[in-house]
C-alpha cells in the first residue's frame, strides 16, 4: 500500500513539475516575443531632431537569432541595428523634411561594434551635414571612438565636471609562454619561414613581442592613429604639430582644457541644451524639449522601396565571425553553409550583382577554401565586390581576394597573408603536475601522432608540408585574383597586417570606401539602372525558427502602419558579440589567423 502511495505521490510530482516546466517556459517565450515585437508605432514630428544616443548596438552584420541582444534575467532588450540599416536611415533623413538635424548624444548602453563602422557612421553622418541640416553633440565624458564620431558635428558641448579621453593608440598582447613553462605544457609552432610577421602564435612560444610583430603593431596603430586625429584635426581646425603635442601631453583632458585648444565649442549642462536648439529653430514653442525620435524608431520605419519589387537585385551577402569548418549559423561563418549561399546567388537569375561583407579575423584554410572556390565560380557570372568591414584580414583575405572589386575602410585590418599550425603538447604537464601517464599501441609508426607520445621528426615534417602547401596555395590565389606576380605577393604577404589605408597603396585592394562605395561599384560593374538591394540572411531553424514563426503571428495583431514598425523593429536584432578566447589547436589543423 506504502509503494502505491509513493507510486502516486511521485507521479503527480513528476505531472504537476511538467506541466509547470511548460507553463513557465510558455510565458518565457511569450515574453521574449512580446519584448521583440510589442511595440507601438512611432509618428516622426513635423519639426524632429534625430537622436542618435547610442541606446542600440549598432553592428557590421545583421542576426537572425531572435534572443540577440535579449537578458533572460529581465527580458531588457539591447535594441541592435545594422550598418545597412542605420545607413538607409541617415540617408533617409537627409532627404526627410521633417528632420532638422541630428543630435549626438553617446551615452547610451549600446555602442559601435568596430573601427569600421565607426568610420562608415561618420562619414554617413558628414554626408548628412553636407545637405545644410545641423549636428550637434553633447556628452559627459568622451572616449576616443566618441569623439572621433562627435568630430562631424558643426558644434560639440561637454558637461562640466565630465571629461575626455584623448591620448593616441595603443595595442598590448598577454603572452602565455611563462605558465605553459611552469605547467610543462609544450606549443609547438609550424610557420613558414617566411610569415615571420605571422604573430598569432607569438603568445604561446614568447615572452615578449618579436621584432617583427613590433614592427607591424606599430605601423598599424600609426595608420589608425593617423586617420582619426587627421579627421578629427581637419573638422577642428587644428594643425598636426599642435595636435600631435596635444595628444602627448594628454592636455585636452579637463572640459576647460577641451575648450580652450578648440575640441568643444561649449561646457553646459544638459538642461541648457535646449537653449542651443532654441538657437537652431527647433526648439518647442513653450522650452520645452525638441521632439527627438531614436535611431532605432526612424530606422524601424525606413523599409524597402516597394515600388520595384520586379528590379533587378544587388545582392549582400555578410561573412561575419571565424571562419570555421562545416555546416551551422550563428556567430561565425561556416564553410560549407556560406559556399552554398554563394552558389544560390550564382543560380538565381534575379540577382545581377552580389556584394560580400566581411568582416572576418580568419580561420579554418579549408573552409577558407571552399569558399574561395565559390567565389571564383560566382564572379565568372556576375559582378562580385567584396566590402570589409573592421578586419578581413588572413582566412578573410583568402577570402576576398577572388572578387572584381575589394573596398576597404581606411581602418580595416586586412592582408596577412600567411598560415600557421600548432601542436599542443600536455603529456609532460599531465606526468610531472598531475601524475597521469599515457599509453598505447598502434598499427603504424604515426598513427595516433601525439596522442601519448611526443611528434617525430617525420611528424613534423608531415605538418610543414601540409603548412607550406597552404601558404603556396594562398599567396597563388592572391597573385591570380589580384594580377599581381607571385613575387610581389610575397614581399607583401608573410602574414603582415595592413591598414587599408596602406592595403590600398600596395595593391591589396582597389578603393577605400564603405557598405555604400561597394554596392554603387557593384551597380555600376552590372550596369543597372533600376535596382533593388536585398541582404541575404540564413533561415533560422529550431528554437529560433519556432521563436520567429511566434514574432510573426503576433504581427497579425496590429495595424498595417504598426505592423511596418513592428516588422522594422525585427529588423533592428543584431549580432554584437564576437569569437573571442584561446583556440586550441589539432597538429592537422592549419589555420589562417
Amino acid at each position: 500500500m506504502n509503494f502505491f502511495k509513493t507510486f502516486l505521490a511521485s507521479l503527480l510530482a513528476v505531472v504537476v513539475g511538467a506541466f509547470l516546466f511548460f507553463f513557465f517556459g510558455f510565458v518565457l517565450l511569450a515574453g521574449i516575443v512580446g519584448t521583440l515585437s510589442m511595440k507601438s508605432a512611432v509618428e516622426v514630428p513635423s519639426e524632429a531632431v534625430l537622436r542618435i544616443d547610442l541606446s542600440e548596438v549598432i553592428t557590421d552584420a545583421p542576426s537572425n537569432d531572435p534572443l540577440a541582444g535579449i537578458d533572460l534575467a529581465t527580458l531588457q532588450r539591447t535594441p541592435q541595428l545594422s550598418l545597412f540599416n542605420v545607413l538607409q536611415a541617415i540617408e533617409a533623413a537627409q532627404d526627410d523634411e521633417r528632420i532638422r538635424g541630428i543630435y549626438l548624444r553617446l551615452n547610451g548602453g549600446g555602442g559601435v561594434a568596430g573601427t569600421a563602422v565607426l568610420e562608415e557612421l561618420r562619414e554617413a553622418l558628414a554626408a548628412f551635414k553636407a545637405s545644410g541640416k545641423f549636428i550637434v553633440s553633447y556628452n559627459e565624458t568622451y572616449s576616443q571612438g566618441q569623439y572621433y564620431l562627435a568630430s562631424v558635428a558643426d558644434r560639440i558641448y561637454i558637461q562640466p565636471e565630465g571629461g575626455m579621453d584623448w591620448s593616441g593608440l595603443s595595442t598590448s598582447l598577454m603572452f602565455y609562454k611563462g605558465l605553459f613553462d611552469k605547467l610543462d605544457l609544450k606549443a609547438e609552432v609550424f610557420r613558414p619561414t617566411a610569415c615571420r610577421y605571422k604573430s598569432a602564435v607569438e603568445p604561446y612560444i614568447l615572452d615578449r613581442m618579436s621584432d617583427a610583430n613590433r614592427e607591424q603593431m606599430q605601423e598599424l596603430v600609426n595608420s589608425l592613429w593617423g586617420t582619426i586625429s587627421g579627421e578629427v584635426a581637419r573638422a577642428r581646425g587644428i594643425d598636426s604639430v599642435k595636435m600631435r603635442r596635444l595628444t602627448d601631453e594628454l592636455a585636452v583632458s579637463l572640459p576647460e582644457d577641451a575648450l580652450r585648444e578648440g575640441f568643444v565649442d561649449g561646457v553646459v549642462y544638459e538642461d541648457q541644451m535646449r537653449g542651443v536648439f532654441a538657437e537652431l529653430g527647433v526648439a518647442t514653442d513653450d522650452g520645452g524639449d525638441c521632439d527627438f525620435i531614436s535611431l532605432g524608431d526612424y530606422a524601424a520605419m525606413v523599409g524597402p522601396d516597394m515600388s520595384n519589387l520586379g528590379a533587378d537585385r544587388v545582392a549582400i551577402l555578410y561573412a561575419d565571425g571565424q571562419i570555421v569548418d562545416g555546416h551551422g549559423s550563428g556567430d561565425a561563418v561556416y564553410g560549407n553553409s556560406l559556399a552554398a549561399q554563394l552558389r544560390d546567388l550564382r543560380e538565381d537569375d534575379d540577382v545581377k550583382a552580389v556584394v560580400v561583407r566581411v568582416n572576418s579575423p580568419g580561420g579554418s584554410a579549408l573552409a577558407s577554401d571552399v569558399i574561395w572556390r565559390e567565389m571564383e565560380l560566382l564572379r565568372a557570372e556576375k559582378p562580385v565586390v567584396v566590402s570589409m568591414g573592421s578586419y578581413a584580414a588572413s582566412g578573410g583575405y583568402y577570402i576576398s581576394c577572388p572578387a572584381d572589386v575589394i573596398v576597404a575602410d581606411r581602418m580595416t585590418l586586412t592582408g596577412s597573408i600567411g598560415v600557421f599550425g600548432m601542436f599542443l603538447n600536455p603529456i609532460d604537464a599531465l606526468k610531472n603536475k598531475l601524475g597521469i601517464t599515457l599509453d598505447g599501441v598502434r598499427s603504424n609508426t604515426s598513427a595516433g601522432m601525439g596522442s601519448y607520445t611526443a611528434l617525430t621528426p617525420a611528424e613534423r615534417a608531415s605538418i610543414m608540408r601540409g603548412v607550406d602547401k597552404v601558404y603556396a596555395t594562398f599567396t597563388g590565389h592572391v597573385s591570380a585574383g589580384r594580377n599581381l606576380p607571385v613575387e610581389r605577393v610575397l614581399e607583401i604577404a608573410g602574414g603582415r597586417v595592413w591598414s587599408g589605408e596602406d592595403a590600398l597603396g600596395i595593391g591589396l585592394v582597389d578603393a577605400l570606401g564603405g557598405l555604400k562605395t561597394a554596392i554603387a561599384l557593384a551597380v555600376d560593374k552590372a550596369g543597372l539602372t533600376d535596382y533593388r538591394v536585398v541582404e541575404v540572411r540564413e533561415t533560422p531553424s529550431g528554437l529560433a525558427a519556432f521563436l520567429t514563426a511566434m514574432n510573426v503571428s503576433v504581427r497579425k495583431l496590429f495595424t498595417r502602419s504598426e505592423l511596418e514598425t513592428v516588422m522594422g523593429e525585427y529588423e533592428k536584432v543584431r549580432e554584437a558579440t564576437r569569437l573571442q578566447g584561446i583556440l586550441m589547436y589539432a597538429p592537422w589543423k592549419v589555420e589562417l589567423q
